[in-house]
């Protein structure tokens, strides 16, 4: 086997297992990374319902007190305020999904699911937790979430959702006295859930991982062919000549000229022994014929 394919078998061989490892490390820290980056953008919008909860409270419901009792606006309603916000905000992030996902809900829409059901128990039984991050199988496949508790904290919440009797009339009218009441402060009663296909952190992970194992693919290839030329021109091609002109010189062309190469490195040095010891064989050889 020629020096020069015993090289390149090498290189190829640390190539493959250069960017094997490379691809196995990037491959779990891109996973990492862009699970966060897909938690951090569920976090905003986890932020942003707050804020609109927070507001709808704090701004509109005073502002609408009054027709509220004579006419049921559904826009004071926090839960109905975020959920129709975030729903606009989706045509941006059609991949995340918000629910305020509620025990015992006025509208049947908000009504919890069994693993839903589970994220809000899990609250009531932690007391002290205030966001849970976890994963779930659905069944379009396993999904990322971010839950937040809804706990009761003003009383102005129980107008509508504590005494059937102290809500009002046209809240009634619109939604029955089935569900929705009976809350009590301090009380979780449901959560806030923004989830989000694991799928879509996946493909950002993998996606950035091609564009990384190509261009260090290329990088490295790029590496092996200098190395190549210069494997070529440092040592296979001195060598090869070294050997033409000992061939030579074996079967009687004494009158070969030498070989030079100029430099002070180990194939330099050896064409200067390879020349003095062709000097050494051709004056023996003289000697002899005389």
């Amino acid at each position: 086997m020629k020096l020069w394919l015993k090289f390149n078998l090498v290189f190829l061989v640390a190539f493959v297992i250069g960017l094997s490892a490379i691809g196995m490390i990037s491959n779990e820290m891109l996973q990492r990374n862009a699970r966060e980056e897909v938690l951090h953008t569920a976090g905003i919008i986890m932020q942003g319902a707050m804020s609109i909860r927070s507001y709808t409270i704090d701004e509109i419901r005073p502002l609408l007190s009054v027709q509220i009792k004579r006419n049921f606006l559904p826009q004071t309603v926090p839960a109905y305020a975020a959920t129709n916000n975030i729903a606009r905000l989706r045509k941006m992030y059609p991949d995340y999904s918000y629910k305020e996902a509620t025990l015992n809900p006025t509208n049947p829409a908000s009504r919890a699911t069994e693993w839903e059901t589970g994220i809000v128990e899990h609250f009531r039984n932690h007391g002290d937790k205030q966001e849970l991050i976890g994963e779930h199988e659905s069944p379009t496949g396993k999904n990322l979430y971010i839950a937040r508790p809804i706990k009761i904290k003003k009383e102005s919440c129980l107008t509508c959702h504590g005494k059937i009797s102290d809500a009002p009339e046209s809240m009634l009218a619109r939604y029955g006295e089935s569900n929705g009441f009976g809350w009590k402060m301090h009380e979780v009663v449901g959560s806030q859930i923004v989830s989000v296909p694991m799928e879509v952190a996946l493909k950002r992970a993998n996606k950035t991982l091609t564009t990384f194992l190509v261009s260090t693919g290329s990088v490295l290839l790029a590496i092996i062919i200098l190395l190549n030329i210069l494997l070529y021109r440092i040592v296979v091609r001195p060598v090869k000549k070294m050997s033409s002109i000992a061939h030579d010189v074996s079967m009687g062309k004494m009158d070969m000229p030498e070989f030079e190469l100029k430099g002070k490195d180990e194939v330099a040095s050896l064409s200067q022994s390879f020349n003095r010891m062709r000097r050494s064989l051709v004056n023996a050889m003289r000697l002899i014929d005389e």
